[in-house]
């Protein structure tokens, strides 16, 4: 796990450097109106927000993916991962929206910026951060154009990144779709996960990288699936245990954010599943509430611990992340074995040791 989480730093450090390279060259490569004030304060918090923070897994997975097939230079990764990250960056805009959310990564989110540059005009400030996140997806397709491979490999690559947009967007429908459920079952919440962020976040790296690499990805795929499913819950579990256990500052975001805004998430709909009637009366009026105070939210923390709330999803996590490295173990066969130690490494990070 210390070797993975090694190697995640090193490719995150690399790109954050391209990163911003790409941000500071992009007013000069983008055609945009030249007498509009707004749209240098656009891309402005597009790179603000895209370069603070960010653990760069996505980033990380495109990389070791082209490593399972060859240690060489592979042509047209530095433009997927572009691809990758400024996808992430539409996506993020676009929840803060949903969610009314103030913070992102230790800062404001891209709504909230807007909202305190037009204090007196809230449907300025929403549509501004609406089209922030609209530029950032075309954006992240715009730049595969640019990578200095063969045009069918282009295609290919785009095909993936195309898909994945669309198909997080129907994952946000369903998100909201699963907060009108009062007790969402397992399927369902597994069926989110996969959606809104497992099909972008794991799975299109995983293919760009072999793409990029020259392998066959149809032949794979179904491994591929099976593993991206068990990380992307890992992942997910994990996000939702640190949005109810966990605090501002390890988050970058209000702790709590999923009961204030009504989202039935993992933590959420275990404390609902464990919790008697009277326990469930006194989250469910909290559920939805944006100005649930902080005593409440700590109320609820504390009744979930004492539900083993946290437990369980602990042992679901670890759960999953067995799986995954049971799953990746199998690839030996068809990749470079020490390429496929990071990938049996990796699931341990979703992993919250108990306490």
């Amino acid at each position: 796990m210390a070797a993975a989480r090694e190697r995640v730093a090193g490719h995150r450090r690399r790109f954050d450097l391209r990163f911003a390279a790409y941000f500071a060259a992009l007013p000069e490569r983008l055609d945009t109106p030249p007498l509009s004030r707004f749209t240098p304060r656009c891309l402005e918090l597009l790179r603000e927000l895209s370069l603070r923070g960010g653990k760069r897994l996505r980033v990380a997975l495109l990389y070791e993916a082209a490593r399972l097939v060859t240690t060489d230079p592979v042509p047209g990764l530095a433009e997927a991962a572009l691809s990758i990250e400024l996808l992430q960056t539409h996506g993020l805009v676009h929840d803060d929206v949903i969610d009314d959310s103030p913070l992102r990564r230790g800062g404001p989110s891209t709504y909230y910026a807007y909202r305190q540059d037009f204090p007196e005009a809230d449907r300025t400030a929403l549509g501004l951060a609406v089209l922030a996140g609209d530029l950032a997806a075309f954006l992240s397709m715009r730049v595969l154009l640019d990578a200095d491979v063969p045009a069918e490999l282009r295609q290919a690559m785009l095909e993936v990144q195309l898909d994945a947009a669309a198909e997080t967007v129907t994952g946000q429908i369903v998100d909201l779709e699963r907060d009108f459920r009062p007790l969402p079952d397992e399927e369902f919440l597994h069926t989110v996960c996969e959606y809104k962020s497992t099909r972008y976040s794991v799975l299109a790296p995983l293919r760009l990288g072999l793409l990029a690499a020259g392998e066959d990805v149809a032949r794979h795929d179904a491994r591929l699936r099976r593993y991206a499913t068990l990380v992307g819950i890992g992942g997910q579990l994990r996000d939702d245990y640190l949005d109810l256990f966990g605090d501002d500052g390890s988050t970058g975001k209000s702790t709590g954010s999923d009961l204030r805004a009504g989202r039935r998430s993992y933590a959420v709909s275990a404390l609902l599943a464990a919790a008697d009637e009277t326990q469930r009366a006194v989250v469910e009026s909290a559920l939805g509430d944006p100005r649930c105070p902080a005593d409440t939210v700590e109320h609820l923390r504390e009744l979930a611990r004492r539900l083993g709330v946290d437990g369980k999803l602990r042992s679901d996590m670890r759960r999953c992340a067995d799986a995954a490295r049971t799953e990746a173990r199998g690839w030996r066969p068809h990749w470079r074995e020490e390429a496929v130690a990071f990938f049996e490494g990796l699931p341990l990070s979703n992993v919250i040791p108990g306490g």
